[in-house]
């Protein structure tokens, strides 16, 4: 899930001690896309994530709760999220809003990083499925993914990371959705104590046969208001392949205490 992972870069360089004092965050970070996802329509969708998280030096687990409003969604379409999952090549569209599909997804790290071996953090999320599967906001079936994240550090502000992932898709009757491969893969550069600019490059395999799946390339700037991760983020998507879409642009914070 790009979004979640994009949300989460700002304090991707606070220190265990940090979290060991501040373990809990919320935060928001609302973004807009636009593109064609390999359908005739130029598809818009603003996608409004909240997310509340708790963090020790090992575990981390998050829940998530969007807001989602699509415009010139093809009928019969459904979407995932900040992309589409089911597509049409209908000339007939809807507009339509409200709650999206909400996540829960833990991390555990259960290798350390040390020297020149990376941290080892497995992962699971569910996906509940909360969106209007009626409005297209949603499939209405659950997703469950499973994958495991590498991450390290290079010198004192340098933090290169990695996520791949096998998701269960859960499928609509006569959308016959196939289970798909996530990944991703990027640096977080401390350029000061308080500004972190991350680059990375995340897509996954469609889950609808046919179609090209989502890819992306990330850019993100993050400032750090508090030296707990309180702050703000700005950051460009830009869409690699027909699968996503030709633009994106995000602007939130978190608040860490």
């Amino acid at each position: 899930m790009r979004l979640a992972r994009v949300a989460l870069l700002g304090v991707v360089v606070v220190s265990q001690s940090a979290w060991a004092a501040h373990p809990w965050t919320i935060g928001n970070v609302p973004s807009y896309y636009q593109g064609h996802y390999g359908t005739p329509q130029t598809i818009g969708i603003f996608y409004d994530p909240t997310y509340l998280q708790y963090q020790t030096p090992r575990l981390r687990l998050k829940f998530t709760i969007p807001y989602i409003s699509v415009s010139n969604l093809p009928v019969g379409a459904k979407l995932t999220n900040g992309t589409l999952s089911a597509r049409t090549q209908s000339t007939q569209t809807i507009t339509a809003s409200g709650l999206g599909d909400m996540w829960l997804a833990g991390h555990f790290t259960v290798i350390p990083e040390r020297g020149l071996r990376p941290a080892l953090v497995p992962y699971a999320k569910i996906k509940f499925g909360t969106a209007s599967a009626a409005k297209g906001l949603g499939t209405g079936r659950n997703d469950y993914e499973v994958g495991l994240g590498l991450n390290t550090t290079i010198g004192a502000n340098v933090f290169p990371f990695a996520h791949v992932g096998y998701r269960f898709v859960g499928s609509p009757p006569g959308q016959h959705l196939q289970n798909i491969v996530t990944y991703d893969a990027g640096v977080s550069i401390a350029a000061t104590p308080r500004n972190i600019i991350t680059a990375m490059y995340a897509g996954n395999q469609s889950e609808q046969a046919g179609y090209a799946g989502p890819s992306d390339a990330i850019l993100a700037w993050n400032y750090n208001v508090t030296t707990a991760g309180s702050g703000f983020q700005v950051y460009l998507d830009k869409g690699l392949s027909n699968g996503s879409a030709n633009l994106g642009v995000g602007v939130g914070g978190q608040v860490v205490f």
